[in-house]
């Protein structure tokens, strides 16, 4: 893999994938909710819409069938800390694809006609949204944890502030957050990576020329704050939604591997996490139980999250009590403890076989640390765990004076 950064400032991360046909790139920037201080709220994922609508040499019907044509996706996200747009292609197109991201990132135009046909589709999908109990408690729990903090926006905004967006403000924001600086191009190909780096200097000198002035920083706070709350609201379900949840380390805090593995024991994936094995396995009370560590730069948030018959409710909540008393009270068994790193270092290597995954990581990785770990690095970081710092992250991060809980019912 070769990193670097170019003339303007840009950042790039490309990696040889072997005897692979399918090519993937993405433009990771440094834009997100968090960032839309001066503008309407949920104008980061408004931009991610509206950013395929059209540039100065290509409609919007264009840009959607570009890749289309020849087989390939053309996608985007957003998150509260950055907008992603990426690609995957088949390895002879990924010059046009890189192109295309290039050119999206610095020449899109944002019709009215556009701007306002996309509102409506926004708007639908704030409807649809909160027409999800699971997903709209998580982000009212999110919000009230991080509240008068960057982190508490909703990354969709609201129907009044969407229906407010207007094209300056998206030339404005996309003008003032979308330079080299704030962004990292990444590739996952069969490529020579020498070659690849080459290609990546030619595009940065055909979009950006120069080097720009850098943006202003972000101000983090590093850790957030805010009170312990406990809250009940009737939403008239058929079920119950609860989350619990409080902050935790961030992406720069050494403690975070700890908080990784004891979230993937807790409530990750696999169906032998303790909380799935407790609550489904063992009694049947809940369809799915998780618990999710999310790592923003100047805070983080560990949460569980369970749905369940109103009647359960309860049931369940004493039980997930004893489940982090027993983490908080005693160190895991050092065999325990193994087998927990094995199945992380599992998924994370099944995970990583995907190019894409591969492709996103590296650019998230870039953007936060200007570095992509090597999967030794990441190995070494996982056994470097002990039973004692599990027992430490679960003392602090998993006290009850520390967790707000909201429920929906």
């Amino acid at each position: 893999m070769i990193t670097g950064k170019t003339a303007s400032g840009l950042q790039y991360a490309l990696r040889r994938k072997d005897s692979s046909s399918v090519a993937y790139c993405s433009i990771s920037i440094k834009a997100g909710t968090r960032d839309e201080k001066g503008y309407p709220k949920g104008i980061a994922h408004f931009v991610e819409h509206t950013i395929f609508k059209g540039t100065s040499t290509k409609s919007a019907s264009v840009v959607n069938s570009y890749l289309d044509r020849l087989g390939g996706e053309l996608n985007a996200y957003t998150t509260k800390e950055e907008i992603v747009l990426h690609a995957t292609v088949l390895l002879e197109d990924l010059a046009k694809a890189s192109s295309l991201l290039f050119e999206l990132a610095t020449d899109s135009q944002f019709p009215e006609k556009e701007i306002e046909k996309e509102k409506g589709v926004v708007i639908e999908e704030i409807s649809s949204y909160k027409d999800c109990p699971a997903d709209d408690i998580y982000d009212r729990f999110e919000s009230l944890l991080f509240a008068r903090h960057p982190l508490s926006g909703l990354i969709l905004g609201t129907p009044s502030s969407v229906s407010s967006i207007t094209r300056d403000d998206l030339l404005r924001f996309t003008k003032e957050k979308f330079v080299p600086a704030n962004m990292v191009f990444s590739v996952v190909a069969d490529l020579d990576e020498a070659e690849m780096e080459k290609k990546v200097k030619d595009l940065d000198t055909k979009f950006f020329g120069a080097a720009s002035p850098a943006p202003e920083p972000r101000k983090l706070r590093r850790k957030a704050s805010g009170a312990v709350f406990d809250r009940t609201i009737n939403k008239r379900n058929h079920q119950a939604n609860c989350v619990i949840g409080g902050f935790a380390p961030s992406l720069y805090d050494e403690d975070r591997i700890a908080a990784v593995l004891l979230s993937n024991i807790l409530g990750g994936p696999a169906a032998n996490s303790i909380l799935n094995d407790v609550l489904r396995e063992k009694h049947g009370w809940v369809y799915g139980v998780e618990c999710a560590y999310t790592q923003y730069a100047d805070s983080g948030i560990i949460t569980i999250s369970l749905g369940c018959d109103k009647d359960d409710l309860d049931k369940c909540l004493r039980a997930v009590d004893r489940e982090l008393g027993k983490l908080r009270e005693a160190p895991l068994s050092s065999r325990r403890l193994a087998a927990a790193k094995k199945q992380l270092l599992g998924q994370l290597a099944i995970s990583g076989e995907s190019g894409e995954a591969q492709c996103l990581s590296m650019g998230k990785s870039m953007l936060s640390y200007g570095k992509v770990n090597s999967s030794e690095e990441n190995i070494a970081l996982v056994n470097s765990i002990t039973p004692e710092a599990i027992q430490k992250a679960a003392r602090e991060l998993l006290a009850p004076d520390h967790l707000s809980k909201l429920v929906y019912l």
